[in-house]
């Protein structure tokens, strides 16, 4: 059996090009969308969709090429995976659900398709928050020395095809259970069954493909939508909240000021896995932001 959010319903439902997401939803009240980050799925916002739904609407997607979610193949400009197409599967999916405006928060890879939803949709969101992450345009820049070395997979799997796909098909489990390892310093953070159903959605073919294509849009098609806004003037004006932990050798608040209007930040001490790391924190802070 799946391994799912305990009292969650599950639903298959789809949205742009044909996709269909592997969809956990619980609760009722204002809707809240939960994006996970790699090498996860919606499993990481276990205990934090738990908390909210005792009063929120909880909507928990595995992203497209992730989890249980369909993974279509990329195609040579990196549009199927930009976060501009993640962004528009949020809002189709919302839709189908009968909601037109919501609040979405993301981790890593969720927290820029929560970004790039906040922006080409200002209508829709009512608030954004973003966890431990700085946007496409404004990471490259930073990714020198030893940011370069701790950050290396944005590198390596933006490489064309199929050489880091074929790199990691040697040793998926060391490769993507090294990230799970290393970015969380609570032991009890992702226990062994959670680790086993992240390793087993991520080490597929299909899964491997699509998630190197989703860092090829990271390292292309996401910085040219990123830098049209940059050059438009535009700005995040929903209330939004940015947290980070304290391991970035840079400041992440001027970057995020100068992307929003109305913005909270917070460091959280823990790993980068935060949902996960330290749950309590994030709840607390998203329930801050919700109540503005």
């Amino acid at each position: 059996m799946p391994l799912t959010i305990p009292d969650f319903d599950y639903q298959r439902i789809t949205v742009g090009d044909g996709v269909t997401l592997n969809v956990a939803i619980g609760g009722a009240g204002q809707p809240v969308v939960l994006l996970h980050g790699f090498p996860q799925t919606h499993l990481a916002w276990r205990h934090i969709a738990t908390d909210l739904a005792a009063d929120h609407l909880v909507v928990c997607p595995d992203l497209r090429g992730y989890g249980a979610s369909d993974k279509p193949l990329d195609d040579e400009a990196h549009t199927v995976y930009s976060k501009r197409t993640m962004a528009a599967d949020i809002v189709e999916l919302l839709a189908h659900l009968g909601h037109r405006r919501f609040a979405v928060a993301g981790h890593d890879r969720g927290a820029v398709v929560a970004f790039r939803a906040g922006l080409d949709h200002p209508d829709l969101i009512t608030h954004a928050a973003f966890l431990d992450v700085v946007p496409s345009l404004d990471i490259w820049p930073l990714l020198t020395g030893q940011t370069g070395v701790a950050l290396f997979h944005i590198y390596f799997m933006a490489h064309p095809a199929p050489l880091p796909e074929t790199l990691i098909h040697a040793a998926p489990e060391a490769y993507l259970g090294y990230f799970l390892d290393l970015w969380a310093t609570d032991p009890e953070a992702i226990p062994r069954d959670i680790r086993t159903a992240y390793l087993a959605a991520s080490m597929t073919p299909d899964a491997i493909a699509a998630i190197c294509a989703d860092y090829r849009s990271g390292a292309t098609t996401d910085i040219r939508h990123d830098a049209h806004d940059r050059a438009a003037g535009r700005q995040l004006t929903m209330p939004t909240a940015a947290l980070w932990t304290p391991t970035w050798p840079f400041d992440p608040a001027p970057i995020w000021h100068s992307w929003t209007t109305d913005l909270r930040t917070s460091v959280i001490p823990g790993g980068h896995l935060l949902p996960e790391d330290r749950p309590t924190e994030v709840t607390t802070a998203l329930r801050e932001l919700l109540s503005t």
